[in-house]
């Protein structure tokens, strides 16, 4: 796909934490798009500014300084892209006027539910959204077992049960990653991240805990992905979790190479399902 062809391709970042803005933004630059991007303070890495002609940064909740710097460099097309800690709704949140509006205007303020609502406001504006993936498609989790160490029956009954039981959790847009252990559901992912989530339910499994991480059934695959990497492996071997199931197509699989490494060395199992 080809956004805004012309003399000067441009394309637009909304961007969070992590390594993916930056991902896609070198991959941007390399295919002659001219890149800009509204950072974060306290969640972008400062290092995207190498890879961006121009970048803004501003406050979580600062909606109309968003859509300002991208209109008033007559960017037509932006993607999401990167992490914002979901804990910070409750201290470290600076709303303008546009998105006090939207705010008190949503029924609740689930995850896809807010994305959707700003995606909604950037496209009033003539700004269309698109999918990150249109610059990373190799990002995407491929299928089947991805270790050396395979799963046994058990594991693979625990693979399936925690997969319905995730899509379930998903319709109601709470999280995308779920923990069990003999067909038990052991933790949830709400709003503490698929990190704390591993750790939880992997202390009360002690041993054997299958983690399961999937789209929501209604997601928007243009924002909020499920990813995985080398942090969730490392969260993993600390805390004894043993299988890593996601759902291959659909999940963003960071630093794959050193991730699969390190699970064969701490005998976990990754799996695109």
């Amino acid at each position: 796909m080809e956004l805004n062809p012309g003399p000067e391709k441009s394309v637009g970042i909304v961007s969070g934490g992590g390594q993916f803005p930056i991902l896609c933004a070198r991959a941007a630059t390399k295919r002659g798009y001219r890149v800009l991007a509204v950072c974060h303070k306290g969640e972008t890495s400062r290092q995207l500014e190498e890879f961006c002609d121009k970048v803004k940064w501003i406050h979580i909740g600062q909606l109309g300084k968003l859509i300002s710097f991208f209109k008033k460099n007559r960017v037509s097309s932006v993607f999401f892209a990167g992490t914002i800690k979901k804990t910070r709704l409750f201290f470290d949140v600076r709303p303008d006027l546009r998105a006090l509006g939207l705010w008190r205007s949503m029924k609740g303020h689930l995850d896809d539910s807010i994305l959707r609502q700003v995606a909604s406001e950037l496209e009033k504006e003539g700004i269309e959204v698109i999918s990150p993936t249109l610059f990373l498609d190799e990002l995407l989790l491929p299928k089947g077992i991805l270790t050396r160490k395979r799963p046994s029956k058990e594991q693979m009954a625990d693979v399936r049960f925690g997969t319905e039981m995730a899509k379930r959790i998903g319709e109601l847009d709470i999280g995308q990653c779920i923990v069990v252990k003999d067909k038990v559901v052991l933790a949830v992912e709400a709003i503490e991240g698929t990190d704390e989530t591993i750790k939880r339910g992997a202390r009360l499994a002690r041993g054997g805990a299958v983690v399961v991480k999937v789209c929501k059934p209604n997601q928007d695959r243009r924002f909020d992905l499920p990813s995985i990497g080398l942090k969730t492996i490392e969260t993993m071997a600390e805390a004894g979790a043993e299988v890593l199931a996601a759902e291959a197509g659909l999940s963003l699989f960071f630093d794959s190479k050193e991730s699969l490494r390190l699970a064969d060395r701490s005998g976990i199992i990754v799996m695109g399902i």
